[in-house]
């Protein structure tokens, strides 16, 4: 992701902590400068978001889960349809 997006810029939204466990939501803008998954460059700008949980044990990251919008991500680089073009060709 580093080298996909070498201008991203993280921000935590929000961070809950109970127990051993650590809920972080997240967002991310960065210019898609790079190859990511073996898709060329495309130079756009894209805004994803995402959640992790981290399982902390002895001050430690023992487990960690991550949900974040890759399908978004993926759109917004124009290398999937978006819901309504797909509706769109279907419809035709």
């Amino acid at each position: 992701m580093l080298g996909a997006f070498p201008d991203a810029r993280y921000t935590v939204e929000d961070q809950l902590a109970e127990g051993e466990k650590v809920l972080t939501r997240w967002s991310c803008i960065g210019t898609h400068k790079g190859e990511l998954m073996g898709i060329a460059p495309t130079g756009k700008l894209v805004r994803i978001s995402g959640m992790l949980t981290d399982r902390i044990v002895d001050s430690k990251i023992v487990e960690e889960w991550s949900e974040w919008d890759a399908l978004g991500m993926m759109q917004q680089m124009g290398v999937v349809a978006t819901f309504p073009k797909v509706m769109r060709k279907v419809a035709a």
